[in-house]
């Protein structure tokens, strides 16, 4: 299985939160967990963002 790893930018760009959101969020619970890349680099897995994504859409579809 391939993994693709999302950096920060992408992230940003695919959920429409901001990088103070995103790190609330995990802290929270409520985001996928980063992955470290080595160094001070960090990454998410793609797949994760996803499914995030997904189940986001349709809780908000179920609210309407």
């Amino acid at each position: 299985m391939t993994h693709i790893i999302l950096r920060l930018p992408e992230v940003k760009k695919r959920t429409g939160l901001s990088r103070s959101t995103i790190y609330l969020r995990m802290a929270s619970g409520d985001f996928p967990d980063s992955i470290s890349l080595g160094g001070r680099a960090v990454g998410w897995i793609e797949s994760e963002i996803d499914s995030w994504l997904a189940v986001k859409i349709e809780a908000s579809k179920q609210a309407q």
